[in-house]
């Protein structure tokens, strides 16, 4: 039991001389915390995380250094882009008999979080947020990013616009010829004939990336969020009774949006600073395909690749 366990990782050669951009692990469980004002809650990531392996020779990076030292992340301390970086030096420097001087990993996670219903006291539910954070030290140079996904709803403009023409013209047919028309009898009509033709309305979706303050000791989730949503105003909801189903169709009535529009509400929301990436998809109910659009700041029609 005391004999010395061979390591071939360092013992034998690599049968093909060649570095290796990346090597590591993917799909790693493991138990995070999110620790931000109004928010502490242990959740289950998904975690990626590689060296780069430069030296030809070297047959193998040591796994199970890795799966050890991502460990650090499970202590119950919360996420922020300085542990990350701690982490990230640590793998290269775990590495040093494998000459790795780069390192990155990825976390995913749904970010849970309670949702009050628009009117009701007391009512609410839990919406998730996936999250994605990417953290990479490459050449000395630390980078981290965090993507959101976060569920809307939008209504057509030119479809509320053609939906009111309709009431229009069957308003004007009903009354045509009485010059005395009473509040009373409008009501009446609009009660029986305003759903005569209705805007068509959608769940919606918004990718969004910014870049994280290296030093930050926080990731500052819960703030980006209702940020994006204050943007988009029409949050899906949670548990709702009838005047909050109510108060969500008023919110999707003063707030048409085709999507070039969300994605400029979006996009004017973000600091210049963190480099925002904006998609957005409208999941059509009109058509069989998607509306999409991109905002990247800096960028415009130049970019490509979707």
């Amino acid at each position: 039991m005391n004999a010395e366990l061979p390591d071939i990782s360092l013992s034998d050669a690599a049968p093909a001389h060649s570095p290796l951009a990346w090597v590591g692990m993917q799909g790693i469980d493991l138990p995070v915390t999110v620790r931000e004002p109004d928010y502490n809650r242990d959740l289950h990531a998904r975690v990626d995380t590689q060296v780069d392996l430069p030296r030809p020779e070297t047959k193998g990076i040591h796994m199970s250094r890795l799966y050890r030292l991502l460990d650090m992340l499970s202590e119950g301390n919360g996420l922020s882009p300085a542990r990350l970086k701690v982490l990230l030096d640590r793998m290269i420097d775990s590495h040093a008999d494998c000459g790795s001087g780069n390192a990155r990993l990825r976390l995913a996670f749904d970010l849970l979080v309670r949702r009050p219903a628009l009117l009701t006291e007391g009512l609410s539910g839990w919406t998730s947020y996936p999250v994605q954070i990417d953290a990479s030290a490459i050449h000395g140079a630390y980078r981290c990013r965090v993507k959101l996904r976060i569920t809307y709803s939008s209504t057509c403009p030119c479809s509320a616009a053609l939906s009111r023409q309709v009431v229009e013209q069957g308003f004007l047919k009903a009354f045509a010829g009485q010059t005395d028309v009473t509040p009373d009898a409008v009501a009446a009509w609009l009660r029986d004939n305003a759903s005569a033709a209705t805007p068509h309305s959608q769940r919606s979706e918004a990718q969004v990336s910014v870049d994280s303050d290296p030093g930050a000791d926080s990731f500052g989730l819960l703030a980006l969020i209702d940020r994006i949503e204050a943007a988009l105003q029409t949050p899906v909801q949670t548990a709702v009774k009838r005047p909050d189903e109510q108060a969500f169709a008023v919110l999707n009535g003063r707030n048409l949006m085709f999507v070039e529009d969300a994605a400029r509400r979006i996009e004017s929301a973000l600091d210049s600073h963190l480099f925002p990436s904006v998609h957005v998809r409208h999941f059509e109910s009109l058509h069989p395909h998607d509306a999409v659009a991109w905002a990247q700041p800096g960028i415009g029609s130049h970019s490509q690749g979707f």
